[in-house]
């Protein structure tokens, strides 16, 4: 696989390093028409015309831009050569083994456009890396994963104009990666595909991105367990979840607090990975998340809060596990601030009440602004589109 081929013309420019703070580095993309041969040009032309939604308007997950992003690979003949071609239907043999046996993963990033009309990527080698992990324990053939990056910021340069003008939308970016085996023996695919589409999303959640949410917390529910596949963004990992947010929608609910164990630990809430800001029990302000132990997923924007609160050095930083019966005690001493997920998808989503053990619990996230939520959502979205009122960005 390779995204350097001279008659395929995916020679990339370079790279836009945002300021000192490397942790939080986006990768600048915009600028590259230029590179595209005028081969490719003609080629994907004819396909670029389908209307744009309004930003205003937009679903999350239901738009879909031109292209898609294909590469096969195969035990006998390896890599094929990256194709970018008009979107379209993949055919598939009904035995294929990710139909049958869910050999599949899948990653989530997003490309943004800034306030300087520049187009970046927001971390995406730790994306790749994640990706890169999810295969190995798949047993998908590896990859290079700069080579895979480059091939992905090239259909997103091909699709730049699917990239919204608009702070408050993004290009989401969905590659995936099947075994494509025609077998039904459950075994190691013999032929695998990666393919990549892209498409325009607004909020995450209908509730909008700043409005709270409730979680169904319900022990009897487990979403992954130590020694699992938890920590791997596998298509196994999420659809058995469905039938539980339905559960906590009957509730009243809108997403699902998934606890582990007999101490049942505290891991992730829906997709997303669970922040806590609180008083602990020596009187420090303290922000605590679940480890990465096995059980819950590493997410690139968990990490990325995690390296921002610790620039800051203003309050004390933990990954632990935590369980409901602390978490309750701290609550009913007053000691919980806030309460929220983060990930790609949503970026911060406060909690505002916990329904468990058949009582509803307010958390008292919203009125405390929340102040560290919105502050984590506003530098966050600050790098990611180049504020200039964010130095990490300038």
């Amino acid at each position: 696989m390779s995204c350097r081929q001279s008659a395929g013309a995916l020679t990339l420019t370079h790279t836009c390093t945002q300021g000192a703070n490397t942790l939080l580095l986006a990768l600048c993309i915009s600028g590259l028409g230029k590179w595209l041969s005028p081969c490719l040009k003609d080629k994907l032309r004819c396909a670029t015309n389908k209307p744009k939604p309004d930003p205003s308007t937009l679903v999350f997950g239901k738009q879909f831009s031109d292209h898609m992003l294909t590469i096969c690979w195969s035990e006998k003949g390896g890599w094929e050569a990256p194709q970018i071609k008009p979107f379209q239907n993949l055919s598939l043999h009904p035995a294929s083994s990710a139909l049958h046996y869910s050999i599949e993963l899948f990653e989530g990033m997003k490309a943004f456009r800034g306030v300087d009309n520049h187009i970046r990527l927001f971390r995406p080698m730790l994306n790749m890396e994640r990706m890169h992990r999810s295969a190995d324990r798949s047993c998908l053939p590896l990859f290079d994963k700069g080579e895979l990056l480059e091939c992905i910021r090239k259909l997103v340069e091909v699709d730049q104009e699917w990239v919204p003008y608009s702070q408050d939308a993004s290009l989401y970016i969905r590659p995936t990666f099947i075994g494509i085996e025609p077998s039904l023996g459950v075994s190691r695919a013999g032929k695998a595909m990666i393919f990549v589409i892209v498409g325009p999303v607004g909020p995450y959640f209908a509730t909008g991105s700043f409005n709270p949410v409730s979680l169904l917390a319900d022990p009897s529910f487990v979403r992954a367990w130590r020694g699992g596949v938890g920590a791997y963004k596998m298509g196994g990992n999420y659809g058995p979840t469905i039938a539980v947010q339905n559960e906590a929608v009957k509730k009243g609910c809108q997403q699902v607090l998934w606890l582990y164990g007999e101490q049942e630990e505290i891991t992730e809430v829906g997709t997303m990975n669970l922040f806590i800001y609180w008083t602990n029990e020596k009187g420090e302000k303290e922000l605590v998340t679940p480890p990465l132990d096995g059980i819950i997923l590493p997410g690139v924007t968990r990490q990325s809060l995690l390296d921002l609160a610790r620039s800051w050095d203003e309050f004390k930083v933990t990954e632990r596990t935590m369980g409901m019966k602390e978490l309750m005690s701290a609550l009913d001493a007053g000691r919980i601030l806030e309460v929220f997920g983060a990930g790609t998808a949503c970026v911060v989503c406060p909690v505002g009440s916990l329904l468990y053990k058949g009582k509803t619990h307010q958390i008292p996230t919203m009125q405390n602004g929340p102040d560290l939520a919105k502050r984590f959502y506003k530098e966050l979205t600050d790098i990611q589109v180049s504020s200039p009122n964010n130095a990490a960005a300038s």
